[in-house]
């Protein structure tokens, strides 16, 4: 079994048909979406469009997702700018998805954590969270397999007990800063979009993490459009300092 993983694409719609042409070439057998779709200035109606025709796919809620349900007088630009782009069937799509799914005995899809949307499996703000970290955030989680997002860091981590935490990383958005659980920066040092492949072989559960390069300028200058100078920046360097 072959199961590819996207996550926070945050509207960048570029990225998204990018890996989905790379997996297209890697004859998988499911893709799973572990959320934060939309949010952010770049195309999130386009994003939400092509997502919604991809039946097949299994869709999860980011905390994003629910932060544009939950629009209020607190919210950012980016889930504001992406709730005025939206309609009211892709705010019902939206509504749909949930932030955890049991894919079955093995696997166990979340965007944070199995717990909450936010709290983050193998981070701590900006480092690698430690195995007692990892394990407290666990809790009573036994499935082989963990997918995660929300950090939009690239990793994976087999426990002592030998269960395999994946995440992804960021399809759309290689770089940002935040202020949970204190302020903090996170860049990948690339432009690139990223994604990853979970593979069922005879010894176990295995992952790669993808790194696929694509045409990013057209976002940048979208980012620029919207006043989004961090964005741009983040888009085309990886980074924001």
């Amino acid at each position: 079994m072959r199961i590819a993983l996207v996550s926070d694409i945050h509207g960048n719609l570029a990225a998204l048909q990018a890996v989905v042409a790379d997996i297209k070439l890697r004859a998988v057998d499911l893709i799973v979406n572990l959320g934060d779709s939309l949010s952010g200035p770049l195309l999130p109606r386009e994003t939400a469009d092509f997502l919604m025709l991809q039946s097949g796919w299994i869709h999860l809620a980011g905390n994003h997702e629910r932060q544009i349900l939950e629009l209020n007088e607190k919210s950012g630009f980016s889930d504001r700018y992406a709730h005025a782009q939206l309609s009211a069937e892709h705010l019902a799509w939206i509504a749909t998805l949930k932030p955890v799914h049991q894919l079955n005995e093995q696997v166990l899809l979340c965007h944070g954590s199995p717990d909450r949307d936010v709290t983050t499996l193998l981070q701590t703000a900006e480092k690698n969270a430690s195995l007692a970290e990892i394990t407290e955030r666990l809790g009573q989680v036994r499935a082989e397999v963990i997918a995660c997002g929300h950090t939009h860091v690239a990793r994976s981590v087999r426990t002592a007990q030998g269960q395999l935490i994946v995440n992804p990383g960021s399809v759309g958005q290689p770089a940002y800063e935040d202020d949970y659980p204190y302020p903090h920066v996170v860049e990948s040092g690339s432009p690139d979009a990223r994604y990853a492949i979970l593979e069922k072989t005879q010894t176990g559960w295995t992952a790669s993490l993808m790194t696929i390069p694509y045409a990013w300028q057209d976002m940048v200058q979208l980012a620029i459009l919207r006043g989004r100078h961090d964005w741009a920046r983040a888009l085309q360097t990886g980074y924001l300092s």
